[in-house]
């Protein structure tokens, strides 16, 4: 064999690796141009300095809750030191309905606080969280507010029929 058959093969296999490896690129630098002379800057005009007008934004419920009323404090949170004194300080769920009246002109219930104070109430009265809406025979219907972020109906009918006062109470 002839050094001359045996080196050009092996030397030829260099060259094309090193052509891969640099990525085809010559091996040949040439010298990093040579940046700008620097300008003097220019103002930009007025129209650019000043802040685009800032858009007002509004929440539109459209049926969905607000996101900005806290989950935790549902419409059972009410407190009891912001509330008036009377019948308008009453919860709907707090009261019985102890008696109803009839007279030529109207129907008249007698409702119980939990404290056992009695109050004479007539429709169209209001309560801390509703109003009387009607009062029949045996029943007393109240309309009340629905003070719960989660729900969609924001007034409820409750019916309350009359209670008798109960033997050792």
């Amino acid at each position: 064999m002839s050094t001359r058959s045996f080196v050009t093969p092996w030397v030829a296999g260099l060259v094309v690796a090193g052509c891969l490896w640099t990525g085809g690129r010559a091996i040949a630098q040439t010298p990093p141009a040579q940046p700008a002379p620097a300008q003097p800057a220019q103002a930009p005009p007025a129209a650019a300095q000043a802040p685009p007008p800032a858009e007002v934004y509004t929440y539109n419920p459209d049926g969905r809750r607000d996101p900005f009323v806290s989950l935790g404090a549902r419409g059972t949170d009410m407190r009891s030191d912001s509330r008036p004194e009377g019948l308008g300080g009453l919860l709907i769920n707090d009261i019985t309905v102890r008696g109803v009246f009839k007279s030529p002109e109207r129907i008249t219930a007698m409702l119980q606080s939990p404290d056992n104070r009695t109050y004479i109430v007539h429709i169209n009265d209001r309560l801390f969280d509703g109003f009387i809406k009607a009062i029949t025979v045996d029943t007393v219907v109240f309309s009340q507010d629905v003070n719960d972020p989660l729900s969609l109906v924001k007034q409820r009918e409750v019916r309350k029929p009359i209670r008798p006062l109960q033997e050792g109470k």
